[in-house]
């Protein structure tokens, strides 16, 4: 038997991928999850397989620390696009 708590965080996205196998796919979907944009899950695990993971989690905390974002998938892709460039 499944405890609460586990069976209500795999009731909230239904639509996760299944096959996670790495542990950068697993990275991928906590960001995709993190950031409410879970119809994007590939972009995320790309992201997490090829881009330096110190990087993400800045613009990661930026992204969560911007209350006033719509959309903070968006933030998170601009804040990403300034430290790969500088």
């Amino acid at each position: 038997m499944k405890s609460i708590g586990k069976a209500i965080a795999e009731a909230k996205f239904k639509d996760r991928p299944k096959n996670i196998s790495k542990e950068f796919q697993m990275y991928g979907v906590y960001l995709a999850e993190s950031l409410q944009d879970t119809k994007h899950y590939s972009l995320y695990i790309k992201m997490a397989k090829e881009i330096d993971r110190h990087l993400l989690e800045e613009a990661l905390n930026f992204a969560k620390g911007y209350l006033s974002a719509k959309s903070k998938a968006k933030v998170f892709m601009w804040k990403l696009k300034g430290l790969l460039i500088s």
